[in-house]
């Protein structure tokens, strides 16, 4: 295929191209402290944001990787904080175990109530969540409020989530709601920083969507 430009690409072929940039992404990374099943998460998401600096501010929780498989293997369901992060999924591996993604930040009565309280549609569309999903996976990449929101349910026993992946984008409370959500004992996958955004959690999410595929096959192998 001839581009008419004078660099030529490595190849045009997509498997090769994500084969290459993963071989780029370990070799430039280099040396890690990252176990073998965090670091497709973190490859993952340096490959979606091409941001090492991103990618070496992870933060995993001691349980975070057992926990998020165990949750899709079992169908629970995975709560985005915006469409953008529903419409990243690869929902077909979610839909293999019965699971589903669910966004409520645009359900009319999450648009009613945040405007008769005067606060935000990510914190209403929290609430809901939580009240409608224990044990599922919460993925926010954009409101700092909603994972703020979360965290406060969680701490008055009104969330048990099985996994919180929060790594929300911004310059207003998202690098301190990610130093909030690591204070706390649950399973969460996290940055330190105020980098993330909903490339990046989808690109955990679909990390952790493979892992559980891969362990399922392994596991019908052995059994």
């Amino acid at each position: 295929m001839e581009f008419g430009t004078d660099f030529k690409p490595l190849t045009v072929q997509p498997q090769e191209i994500e084969s290459l940039s993963f071989q780029m992404i370990t070799r430039e990374l280099g040396e890690h402290e990252f176990s073998p099943l965090q670091y497709p998460v973190v490859q993952r998401i340096i490959h979606a944001s091409a941001d090492f600096e991103l990618g070496r501010s992870l933060v995993f929780h001691p349980r975070a990787m057992e926990a998020g498989i165990s949750a899709m293997l079992e169908g629970k369901p995975i709560i985005a904080d915006v469409r953008m992060v529903e419409a990243g999924i690869a929902k077909e591996r979610i839909h293999k175990y019965g699971g589903e993604v669910r966004v409520h930040i645009s359900d009319p009565d999450v648009i009613e109530a945040a405007k008769a309280e005067g606060t935000t549609r990510a914190i209403l569309a929290t609430r809901k969540a939580c009240a409608e999903a224990p044990g599922g996976i919460y993925v926010i990449g954009n409101a700092p409020t909603a994972l703020l929101e979360l965290i406060r349910l969680i701490k008055e026993g009104a969330a048990q989530p099985g996994l919180v992946i929060g790594m929300p984008v911004g310059f207003v409370s998202a690098a301190e709601s990610k130093d909030e959500l690591r204070k706390l004992d649950i399973p969460y996958i996290t940055n330190i920083g105020r980098k993330g955004g909903s490339t990046v959690v989808v690109a955990a999410v679909n990390a952790l969507s493979l892992l559980a595929v891969r362990q399922a096959a392994e596991s019908q192998k052995q059994g």
